[in-house]
C-alpha cells in the first residue's frame, strides 16, 4: 500500500513494497495521496519512491483478466493518473530503486526527473513481447519524454535497460549506488520546491499538450 511521508519541503510518496501494480484500489490510493500533496502549502516538491525489488511492474494484469468488462474505465483511470503526474504544479522526481516496467515505466516518465539504481533493476517497456499494443495516450507520453531514437528502441524491442544504459539513452537523469537513490532524488527535488506551482503547471501543459490530449481520450475497448 502506498504511503506518504515528508522530508522538509519534499513529500515522499512510497508506492509500496511489492510489485506495486496498478488496479483500481492502488490508483485511488495514489490519487488520494497526491490530493494531500497538492493541498499542502508551498514550498513543496515530490519524490515518487518504492521499497523492495520493484518500483512498479505496471498494470495489474491478474485483476484485469478477472474483470474484463472493467478494463476500459480502469485504463482511463491509469491514463488520468499519468496525465496528472505529468502536469502536477510542483517538481517531481522518480526514485527508481528496482524494476520499473510497462505502465510503471510510464509513471516514471511522467515525472520531471528520474534517478535509477546503477547496479540493480531494469527500466523496460515490454508491451511488444507480451502482445499488448500501447494505447495512443501511452505512446504519446513515451514519445513526449524520450528522444525519437530511444522511444523507438524501447517501444519496439522491449529492451531491459540497466541504470547505466538508461542514462546513456537519456531515459533517466542520474544513476546512484545502492542506498543512494532516494537521497539523490531528494537532492534534485529540494532546490526546486520553491518554484511557483501555477507557472510550473502552465509550462508543463504547454510542453506536453499533445500527450495530455491523447491521455484524456476515453477507451472504447481493451488496450491498443
Amino acid at each position: 500500500m502506498a504511503q506518504l511521508d515528508r522530508d522538509g519541503e519534499v513529500f515522499v510518496l512510497d508506492l509500496g513494497t511489492d510489485e506495486n501494480r496498478f488496479n483500481p484500489d492502488s490508483v485511488a490510493e495514489i490519487n488520494r495521496l497526491l490530493d494531500e500533496v497538492e493541498a499542502a502549502d508551498a514550498p513543496r516538491a515530490l519524490v515518487l519512491a518504492a521499497s523492495g525489488k520493484f518500483w512498479s511492474n505496471g498494470l495489474d494484469l491478474e485483476w484485469m483478466a478477472a474483470n474484463a468488462s472493467d478494463i476500459p474505465p480502469h485504463v482511463d483511470a491509469v491514463h488520468a493518473l499519468l496525465g496528472r503526474v505529468l502536469t502536477l504544479p510542483l517538481a517531481t522526481v522518480a526514485a527508481i530503486q528496482g524494476h520499473c516496467f510497462a505502465a510503471g515505466a510510464m509513471l516514471a516518465l511522467a515525472c520531471d526527473f528520474r534517478v535509477m539504481r546503477a547496479d540493480r533493476g531494469f527500466f523496460c517497456l515490454p508491451e511488444v513481447d507480451i502482445h499488448i499494443p500501447f494505447t495512443p495516450g501511452m505512446a504519446a507520453l513515451i514519445q513526449a519524454k524520450l528522444s525519437k531514437k530511444s522511444a523507438h528502441e524501447a517501444m519496439t524491442t522491449g529492451r531491459r535497460y540497466g541504470g547505466t544504459d538508461a542514462l546513456a539513452a537519456s531515459i533517466i537523469d542520474v544513476v546512484a549506488g545502492e542506498g543512494e537513490v532516494l537521497s539523490s532524488a531528494l537532492a534534485i527535488a529540494r532546490p526546486l520546491a520553491g518554484k511557483d506551482g501555477t507557472t510550473m503547471a502552465a509550462i508543463k501543459r504547454g510542453m506536453y499538450a499533445p500527450a495530455i490530449e491523447a491521455l484524456a481520450i476515453p477507451q472504447r475497448g481493451g488496450l491498443g
